[in-house]
């Protein structure tokens, strides 16, 4: 197996390796795990994967979970169907920069994503290292947000377009989740920055250190929520990656978020994603 760095901030492509390899020899996957570690984010070719074998990679992380909202292949259970299809013309939205499930109480720890079909020119994804993102924030911005603590939604992101039974429904089944702005690694114990396009507001912002007249909270908090949330379109913090067909992607979605490019004209774009449970923030 080679290893070949993306950018300086995050990325790596292996080479020579078959995924299918990794769900029966142990040592290979500890390497590739130790890997994702290191490079937030891992990239291979031409990877011949079934959906059983995808989900059985996967599996290896940790358990597996289905989206309430993303269909799943009914055969293969945490395998999210991503299709987006010509006969969509209303659908063309893709995302916003993001961590998966991040509306959960315990957010994924990553995802295994493989390319079924894809645009010839078109429909990248980019990922952006969070934990650099916040170790190069200002001293006293990391001083201001080291206790804050904000709400993430799944009403207000996937629930948005719903009819409004359907959005309250959605919200009683996922209430809001609150993490802190600031979360520690669980596994190498870094600093990474928490807060994306699902965050909708600080829960613990509004105290007398921090507020002084009605300015100091609003429009005080949304615009640091905005510079927060903005760290993650700094270019120097990012890699990005085009997609082939048996492509796959496996990243540290506790340390990363990713944004879909939708430069493509109607046409397919197929993707399946295994999302693995996390643990809950601290």
């Amino acid at each position: 197996m080679r290893v070949q760095q993306l950018t300086c901030a995050l990325g790596a492509e292996l080479i020579g390796v078959n995924l299918a390899d990794a769900v029966r020899d142990d040592g290979l996957f500890a390497e590739i795990r130790a890997l994702l570690l290191q490079h937030r984010v891992l990239f291979l070719r031409d990877q011949k994967l079934s959906r059983a074998e995808h989900v059985a990679f996967a599996s290896r992380f940790g358990e597996l979970e289905d989206h309430p909202v993303a269909g799943s292949d009914p055969e293969h259970p945490g395998l999210v169907r991503i299709y987006k299809t010509p006969d969509q013309p209303n659908d063309r939205y893709e995302n916003a920069w993001h961590s998966d499930t991040t509306w959960r109480e315990a957010p994924q720890f990553g995802a295994v994503l493989r390319c079924v079909e894809c645009p010839p020119v078109g429909g990248d994804t980019m990922w952006a290292n969070m934990a650099l993102a916040y170790e190069r924030l200002p001293d006293h911005i990391k001083a201001e947000i080291a206790d804050l603590r904000a709400r993430h939604s799944i009403e207000a992101s996937f629930g948005a377009a719903m009819p409004i039974e359907k959005r309250l429904a959605l919200k009683a089944q996922y209430p809001d989740a609150e993490h802190p702005v600031v979360r520690t690694h669980p596994d190498t114990g870094e600093k990474v920055l928490y807060v994306n396009a699902f965050t909708t507001h600080f829960t613990n912002y509004h105290t007398a250190a921090r507020v002084r007249f009605g300015q100091d909270a609003n429009p005080g908090a949304a615009d640091l929520l905005r510079y927060l949330v903005s760290q993650a379109y700094i270019p120097e913090y990012q890699v990005r990656w085009r997609w082939a067909p048996d492509s796959v992607a496996i990243w540290d979605n506790t340390a990363t978020q990713h944004y879909a490019v939708m430069d493509y004209p109607p046409c397919h774009r197929k993707m399946e994603r295994a999302g693995i449970i996390g643990t809950r923030p601290y």
